[in-house]
């Protein structure tokens, strides 16, 4: 039985790695195998509070997953209510104003990173995963069985039918598809952003900052940069953060300098607060990254997905969102693939589905740092106009049609393949 399933390596045990994976593994025709390069995941990241795209994408690869997110995650408020991320003006003349809810969903949650992939993993049997396995060459021979030749750091190697590489921002997959010497192949930070981060106690927090900013995901905005919150691991930590726009990396080693709270006098009270907490530790800081346009996703039977394919600036807080996109169309057309010779067709069909939404978010993300820095046209000068951005964008990304999408993927590899979609019955639930 195993010579004849289709045989798919999933390279990055990241969110949009272990979220496909817990899909394909309930598929008896595909014979998946994660490789994720560390040893065992660390709490790195500033949290996520997915919005409603996520969690329908969640749903569409099985409703465990999206239920492994519940469990892991701490409740934002009760579980019919609708909450939000607030936008606020944190400096000027409109300081205060609220200029944007963003991520408007029922039962909407807070979830650390570590958290989050601890809950999908325990979805994926244990066999199905390796760790320690860095990811260092990849070629194709055709003429072979399993036609997809992984080399990993260990000297280790795999075969596959397909190679799915969700390695993140640093993506060998990229440069393997793209060639380490195109334009699109690196990160980039053209705007020179640095997030300077702490992680501190909920009980420590409470004592430095309005106890509000501890329960609830604000972001306040202005010209130095903008200060956000965010409650974890069940609300007994909380991660908060300042953004800076064009900061001045050293020549020699390319850091950051210090974060000074003194920068930020003009600030709301409230703002000052969050970003002298930060400032007493910014340990888990880091210099944000993202990725120019890809000309493509995939080629063959190999293609990127997550960070590796559409790396995006944390602003519009909708990267993780579009990872899980990419895992739902992914996870819907490999219920069709039945023969190695499909792959082609259905990487293809993802690529043509995906990446023109995927890279707009890549865009929008970029512009959400302009705005938020004072820095888009003036926008910040009219709170009005701000809003009606903000709202046109939020629909942009949070009440996308997630299960259309799917469709839309699953319709083109069929009039490639002329598949019978009678026998998946994808369209009937």
């Amino acid at each position: 039985m195993a010579e004849n399933r289709v045989k798919v390596v999933i390279v990055g045990g990241g969110i949009a790695g272990l979220a496909l994976a817990a899909g394909l593994v309930k598929k008896p025709h595909i014979d998946v195998h994660v490789y994720e390069s560390v040893p065992a995941y660390k709490d790195v990241g500033a949290g996520l509070a997915l919005h409603l795209n996520a969690i329908k994408a969640m749903g569409l690869i099985g409703p465990e997953v999206k239920e492994a997110y519940f469990d892991k995650a701490l409740s934002m408020g009760d579980e019919n209510q609708e909450m939000v991320t607030e936008v606020i003006l944190g400096q000027g003349p409109h300081q205060g104003q609220l200029v944007a809810e963003l991520g408007r969903a029922k039962g909407r949650k807070t979830v650390s990173r570590a958290d989050l992939l601890d809950g999908f993993l325990a979805l994926i049997p244990s066999d199905r995963i390796s760790f320690g396995k860095k990811l260092v060459s990849i070629a194709e021979t055709p003429a072979d069985r399993h036609n997809v030749h992984l080399t990993f750091q260990d000297g280790t190697k795999a075969t596959a039918d397909c190679l799915l590489g969700a390695d993140g921002i640093h993506s060998v997959t990229r440069s393997y598809l793209l060639g380490p010497a195109h334009p699109a192949a690196s990160p980039k930070n053209h705007d020179g952003w640095q997030i300077y981060r702490t992680m501190v106690s909920t009980e420590d927090a409470r004592k430095q900052i309005n106890p509000k900013w501890t329960t609830s995901v604000p972001i306040l905005l202005g010209p130095r940069g903008h200060i956000n919150c965010i409650p974890l691991n069940k609300n007994t930590r909380l991660s908060a953060g300042v953004a800076v726009r064009g900061a001045n990396f050293t020549a020699v080693d390319g850091h950051a300098p210090p974060l000074d709270p003194k920068l930020y006098s003009d600030y709301s009270e409230e703002a000052q607060q969050i970003v002298r907490m930060v400032a007493k530790d910014t340990s888990a800081s880091w210099t944000a990254a993202d990725h120019d346009h890809a000309p493509f996703y995939a080629r063959g039977c190999v293609a990127m997905f997550g960070d590796a394919a559409h790396a995006s600036m944390p602003f519009a807080g909708n990267g993780a969102a579009q990872a899980l996109e990419d895992a739902a169309v992914l996870d819907g057309l490999f219920a069709y693939v039945r023969e190695p010779g499909q792959v082609s067709h259905a990487l293809a069909a993802f690529d043509e589905v995906r990446r023109p939404r995927s890279q707009a978010v890549v865009d929008l993300a970029r512009k959400f740092g302009r705005v938020y820095a004072y820095a888009e046209d003036g926008m910040h000068e009219d709170p009005a106009r701000m809003k009606k951005f903000f709202g046109e964008m939020a629909a942009f990304t949070n009440e996308f049609d997630v299960r259309g999408q799917n469709e839309a993927a699953i319709k083109t590899f069929m009039g490639v393949n002329g598949v019978n979609e009678a026998g998946n019955g994808y369209f009937k639930n």
